[in-house]
């Protein structure tokens, strides 16, 4: 397996996609997201997930089948928690963490792009701290997918309260996109990608 320090030196062009550990093979969005990843293995971009299970394991697995040619790396960035194992089987480069800021923060550091796909509690901490990362000019600015109706909800909801009471700038929303479908998502990632290939070493 290759090595993470080695890894966070190159000036890669990778996506990062967040999602619940709960769905499973059977859900419509497992399907979905592993459809995604293979769209983005055949791009020959690197993948970044949790590692673990429910549609990081169908992110990891996408992204296999459509790298044929293995020009790319499949990231598992993997949490310690006592009902995960220690990460799926479809991973090239893997790192377990202890605690979800320092994990969330190597995420930021690998990542061009994010993908956020329906999750609980873990995967709204992953959209948010991303957001804020941005926000506060800690990382680049760096586009962030939202797919799903959840995601439209929320936005709504953010617009009506924190926006409309002047809690956040408009300016904030500058890097949220919603993608209806993985047409869409492709489409922000290519886009992005033409932007940051002028700048490759």
């Amino acid at each position: 397996m290759k090595s993470m320090k080695e890894e966070l030196k190159k000036h890669d062009f990778r996506v990062a996609i967040f999602g619940s550990a709960r769905l499973q093979k059977n859900d419509k969005v497992y399907k979905q997201v592993f459809e995604l990843a293979k769209e983005i293995g055949k791009h020959k971009f690197d993948v970044v997930t949790g590692g673990g299970p429910g549609l990081m394991e169908a992110a990891n697995a996408g992204h296999e089948e459509g790298d044929k040619g293995e020009k790319a790396d499949s990231i598992g960035l993997v949490i310690k928690l006592p009902w995960e194992s220690s990460g799926n089987k479809h991973l090239e480069i893997k790192k377990e963490f202890a605690r979800f800021s320092k994990r969330l923060d190597t995420f930021m550091a690998l990542s061009k792009v994010a993908i956020i796909m329906p999750g609980g509690i873990g995967t709204c901490l992953e959209l948010f701290y991303a957001w804020q990362l941005v926000q506060v000019r800690h990382i680049k600015t760096i586009p962030l997918i939202l797919v799903g109706k959840m995601w439209e909800e929320l936005i709504k909801w953010v617009k009506k309260y924190p926006l409309k009471k002047g809690l956040i700038s408009k300016k904030d929303l500058d890097n949220i996109h919603i993608a209806k479908d993985n047409k869409t998502a492709i489409r922000i990632i290519l886009k992005t990608y033409k932007d940051f290939r002028p700048n490759k070493k």
